[in-house]
């Protein structure tokens, strides 16, 4: 389904407003949520109004759809970005694990995760223009592995262009989420959804979601 506003301010609203009461209901369902995000610079305006909201943070488990494989403390960390604007407010209480860990190589921290995973009830994610979402990159040497229905929560992922190794969750890990949500901006990346709409294909991964049939993909966008 697709929500679009007219700017950013109105979008972040709106969107904030719809992931709050998402979450609200799997809480008052089960008593928690885990809340898996995507990082980059668009989410942190959106970060920064879902740490306004009142919630029971102590009961919801933030999780990463993905991460460049970095220490925390480097500039391209998503966790970096998570506890920096999303952590905070509000939403200081929540419990977050993210996907690094100091002194392993990348293998152990995907067996990590992978050890530690927890159904993911909403999922925020992104898009590139490139038509990645997650670290699902077109081209990857790993994307074969990545989109199998057999594949486990979280894999290494090579991108072919964009910096440092990632761990991303794979696709039957998303399609296994009970709400999927993408934010996007720009005409550029409108039509390239509006693209991967139209077939499921691999050269654009968004498409194995978006054209996924009788699947539930909600887009946000605005200019």
């Amino acid at each position: 389904m697709w929500h679009e506003h007219p700017d950013l301010q109105s979008g972040i609203e709106v969107l904030a407003q719809d992931i709050g009461r998402h979450i609200a209901a799997f809480l008052r369902r089960s008593g928690q949520c885990t809340l898996a995000v995507s990082g980059g610079r668009s989410p942190i305006p959106l970060f920064a109004r879902l740490a306004q909201l009142e919630l029971d943070w102590s009961q919801v488990h933030v999780r990463l759809v993905d991460e460049r494989y970095v220490p925390p403390e480097h500039p391209d960390s998503n966790e970096r970005l998570v506890r920096r604007h999303l952590l905070k407010a509000n939403a200081a209480s929540a419990n977050f694990r993210g996907l690094y860990v100091r002194g392993a190589g990348i293998e152990t921290a995907v067996a990590a995760a992978n050890a530690e995973a927890k159904p993911v009830n909403v999922a925020l994610l992104g898009m590139g223009d490139d038509g990645h979402t997650a670290s699902l990159f077109p081209g990857a040497v790993q994307l074969s592995a990545a989109i199998s229905p057999e594949a486990a929560c979280y894999l290494h992922i090579t991108p072919p262009a964009a910096p440092h190794e990632r761990i991303s969750m794979s696709l039957a890990a998303l399609q296994a989420c009970d709400h999927r949500i993408l934010y996007i901006a720009g005409d550029t990346k409108r039509e390239v959804l509006r693209q991967a709409e139209k077939k499921a294909d691999p050269a654009l991964p968004v498409s194995l979601l978006a054209a996924e049939p009788g699947a539930t993909l909600d887009v946000y966008w605005h200019p």
